[in-house]
């Protein structure tokens, strides 16, 4: 899912629609920080409360630019949702992207390696069409925010890429992928995120999900589930038991690493004690654990 215009800071730190003096804070938890705790409770801190820097990749650019295009692709009156109009959308998405963020341009040494990647990125939404026909499709809402608050105060929030209501009433839920589809274990981390999604949707809409589509675009296949209600009821005590581990950890500042295969693929392994890092000071959680999910203290 595209990240640049989103926050997955454990506070929500405007509000729309409400003067910043005050706007209040809420803990919330996101299915990537979620994840990263999964993964690795230092990487959570790193990234949610430390909010370290992170160097942005091609691969991050491609995934956010595909999904700029797509959703200016539907914004378009159906007629012209079509191959050639997508490719035209490329390069106008790419010089916003690059406006809002100068730093993906330094991703590419000069315009032969940038127009070779472009390309590239093309060649995905060339798949995305032989996995659907956009013209067939009216879409409810696209990035569509998402925000709930379970019974136990924990609040959900996320960005859904597509939502789809037919005629009938049943609510599909699409993501796309700019990577390849997974294997058993990557495909139980997609399948994580969307379960979130549909558990959000389910207890802020009162609409269960008649079905979640991930579309892998880089080698043309969909991954297709169904939710249940005994499912996701099961999948909110995950999330709960998960949000729990993480307010522990976030009173005593005792985010453990957790080293993994993956280390050699994060931007934070400089600093991990696991590899021979420090760690910088805890600068302390923000905002009172004992009240997850409730406004406090202001911008």
């Amino acid at each position: 899912m595209a990240q640049s215009a989103r926050s997955d800071h454990p506070t929500d730190p405007h509000p729309a629609g409400q003067p910043q003096q005050d706007r209040p804070r809420r803990l919330a938890l996101s299915p990537s920080r979620a994840s990263d705790f999964k993964q690795c409770p230092l990487l959570y801190r790193f990234r949610a409360v430390d909010r370290l820097p992170e160097t942005p990749t091609r691969a991050q650019a491609r995934g956010t630019l595909v999904h700029s295009v797509l959703e200016r692709l539907f914004e378009l009156p159906a007629e012209r949702r079509d191959r050639d109009t997508a490719a035209e959308l490329l390069a106008p998405a790419w010089r916003e992207l690059t406006a809002e963020q100068p730093e993906l341009a330094e991703l590419f040494s000069g315009e032969p390696e940038l127009d070779d990647w472009l390309k590239s990125t093309g060649e995905l939404l060339e798949a995305y069409f032989e996995l659907e026909d956009p013209q067939r499709i009216e879409p409810e809402a696209c990035e569509q925010r998402v925000e709930t608050e379970l019974d136990s105060g924990l609040v959900l929030r996320g960005f859904i890429d597509r939502v789809d209501v037919a005629p009938t009433g049943e609510v599909r839920l699409v993501d796309y992928k700019t990577g390849s589809a997974p294997r058993q274990l990557n495909e139980a981390k997609a399948l994580f995120q969307m379960k979130f999604y549909a558990l959000a949707l389910w207890r802020s809409r009162g609409e269960l999900p008649s079905r979640l589509l991930l579309m892998y675009l880089a080698d043309r296949q969909s991954l297709a589930y169904t939710p249940d209600e005994a499912e996701l009821n099961r999948f909110e005590r995950t999330l709960e038991a998960i949000w729990q581990a993480i307010l522990r950890a976030g009173r005593t500042g005792d985010f453990r690493p957790s080293p993994s295969r993956l280390c050699g693929f994060c931007d934070f392994k400089p600093v991990c004690p696991a590899h021979g890092g420090t760690a910088p000071p805890y600068p302390g959680w923000p905002e009172a654990p004992e009240n997850p999910g409730l406004p406090s203290t202001t911008d």
